[in-house]
């Protein structure tokens, strides 16, 4: 019983992040703005609050995959744990250079290395960690987050700094390349953290919560710390805005996402640690558990269903749709960006993918009920 409780947790804390994350893609659809809703200059507190919330799903997926990582280690051992993340990590780059790229803009215009590509590169390079003693891995991880943003002044084109720290664009012949959106080394830091939290998951259930309240509070006072005088930690500094507490407010949080700065992943991971205690006093959740024991197949379908629903409703209502990806759309001239439509669609494609969900658990079943007879 106790070992399913903590598993619980962790599927209904992926399930949130997973809800989150169609939320900010249905954004990206059915209301991509006409501005960056992270710009102070343009953006609403409602804009910038679509936005930042999300800020929690890649983080806190990542640090989870490192955390299931350690799970399965302790029921498979290593050897066959390390093969597995190899296996699986290179799968998810397949995926993320194939399916999903082309899902992003229903063309193959250019490569889009995002979340699905750090999570695999980092579960490759988490095949190799694991053989080291933990406490090693802590120090790797701490290695690669704490002083990464002491890297930002250097800036290069190469296709190894894009990918390692930089981000950018890498073209490859005519106008086709890659572009990287997550360069890796923070979310090696962080996969390889995750996997450094998994032994707090084989104690008693009080302590692990009080562990995890007071870990999450403790990044969050950090947070607060260097990010009250800009003294480290991230790239764009926050300063009074003069339009009032909230507006102070949203200058104080707007963190730098990409690549992940240090306060980025301090207020995330704040957040994530304490929603992990708290999902294990509570009755779990069916929506998150169902979203959060199935990840892969939700990321894999909704990109594609958000972009192919998207485009009748830019058809029916302006008369032409929007076409492009994230960051290269072309909109009709007489587009106007609603947060309302964006909830809409985010709670129809929430319960279509519920359905979906469902209906696919249901054919494994009956695909694993059917394996002895056939046999």
């Amino acid at each position: 019983m106790e070992n399913r409780g903590r598993l619980a947790s962790i599927d209904m804390l992926r399930g949130l992040v997973i809800v989150l994350m169609a939320l900010d893609h249905t954004r990206d659809f059915f209301g991509p703005a006409l501005f960056d809703p992270e710009d102070l200059a343009q953006t609403t507190p409602l804009w910038f609050a679509t936005r930042w919330i999300t800020h929690l799903c890649a983080a806190t997926f990542v640090l989870l995959a490192g955390t299931s990582a350690f799970l399965r280690g302790t029921k498979s051992g290593i050897p066959a744990l390390s093969r597995y993340l190899v296996t699986r990590g290179l799968m998810l780059l397949v995926l993320e250079a194939t399916w999903i790229s082309f899902s992003w803009q229903f063309a193959y215009n250019v490569t889009i290395f995002q979340v699905i590509w750090a999570l695999g590169m980092g579960m490759v390079f988490l095949a190799g960690l694991v053989w080291l003693p933990r406490p090693a891995i802590a120090l790797i991880a701490a290695l690669l987050i704490l002083p990464h943003n002491l890297l930002d002044p250097i800036q290069s084109t190469h296709p190894l700094w894009l990918a390692w720290h930089q981000r950018g664009f890498w073209p490859i012949a005519g106008n086709y390349g890659i572009f990287i959106a997550y360069p890796l080394m923070p979310w090696f830091g962080l996969i390889a953290a995750g996997y450094a939290l998994g032994p707090v998951f084989k104690w008693e259930p009080a302590r692990r919560q009080r562990f995890l309240l007071a870990a999450g509070a403790t990044l969050l006072l950090a947070f607060a710390l260097l990010r009250s005088g800009n003294f480290y930690g991230d790239p764009d500094p926050w300063s009074p805005q003069g339009r009032g507490l909230v507006w102070d407010l949203i200058s104080f949080v707007r963190v730098h996402k990409y690549p992940p700065s240090l306060l980025y992943l301090c207020v995330t991971i704040g957040i994530a640690l304490p929603l992990l205690a708290w999902f294990e006093r509570i009755r779990p959740v069916p929506l998150l558990m169902l979203f959060g024991g199935t990840p892969l197949f939700f990321y894999v379908v909704h990109i594609a269903l958000i972009h192919f629903l998207s485009q009748p409703y830019f058809l029916l209502r302006y008369g032409a749709i929007a076409q492009g990806g994230p960051g290269g759309l072309t909109l009709p001239k007489n587009y106007e960006p609603s947060l309302a439509v964006v909830y809409l669609a985010w709670i129809a494609i929430i319960a279509i993918m519920y359905g979906l969900t469902k209906l696919w658990l249901r054919g494994r079943r009956r695909g694993a009920e059917a394996q002895p007879a056939a046999a």
